[in-house]
């Protein structure tokens, strides 16, 4: 079994720094999209430059109760199409939902599997299959349940100069982390998506492992009744 040789821990970085922006034509809506740098700081000390990206739709700056995506990189949904959790929906979700809205963002971080890069995810994929859920899993390979920060996120929202936000989440944890950055989270917005065979039990262990605001048994409606069903019983 790989055991790290640190503890994975929350980077540190110096402030996010705005890079470029352009039209973004997808087929969700059209978008702006900004890329903004941060040179992250890890346990080694070693420095590495990092872009991450802000979806606009419409005009954001100076605004309150903005309703906004806060979603970290998942390469294995995103890119490769993999069923085993729900990433993919949740980011198509939330593009779709800032277009329908006029205005809104999805902040999308560069911290692939909750903070603990590629490699550390497949090795705790590879538990998964041997039975282990999603926490256990990390933990038996001497990581944290979710090793993310937040301080690029509150970078960007500086940027925007955005008042306060309705976070597009179910994770109560990262509202917490977000609004000790000083992030005003005025509401919420439930990111409810189908489940499927491959992420039910995913989706179960993030409800009862790590406190998720999800349908017990993640029995969850298709993404466009769950849209409309979030917008209902959106709530702080």
């Amino acid at each position: 079994m790989h055991v790290p040789s640190r503890v994975i821990r929350p980077q540190s970085h110096a402030k996010a720094t705005w890079v470029a922006s352009a039209e973004l034509p997808t087929k969700l809506g059209p978008l702006q999209m900004h890329v903004f740098r941060s040179e992250d700081s890890g346990a080694s000390g070693t420095c590495a430059c990092v872009e991450h990206v802000a979806l606009v739709a419409g005009d954001i700056r100076g605004r309150a109760d903005v309703p906004v995506r806060v979603h970290s990189e998942c390469i294995t949904s995103e890119v490769f199409g993999s069923l085993k959790c729900d990433c993919r929906d949740q980011l198509e979700w939330a593009q779709a939902e800032i277009v329908r809205r006029g205005g809104g963002a999805v902040l999308y971080l560069r911290q692939e599997g909750r903070g603990i890069g590629l490699g550390n995810k497949i090795r705790a994929y590879e538990l998964q299959a041997k039975g282990m859920d999603t926490v256990d899993a990390n933990r038996g390979l001497g990581l944290p349940d979710d090793a993310r920060s937040y301080d690029v996120a509150r970078d960007m929202l500086d940027y925007f100069e955005v008042e306060s936000v309705q976070l597009m989440t179910n994770n109560p944890d990262k509202i917490a982390k977000l609004r000790d950055l000083g992030v005003v989270v005025s509401g919420r917005i439930p990111t409810i998506v189908a489940a499927n065979p491959h992420s039910a039990g995913y989706l179960e262990a993030k409800r009862v492992r790590m406190a998720h605001d999800l349908p017990a048994r993640a029995h969850a409606p298709g993404i466009a009744a769950a849209a409309s069903d979030g917008r209902r019983h959106a709530r702080t």
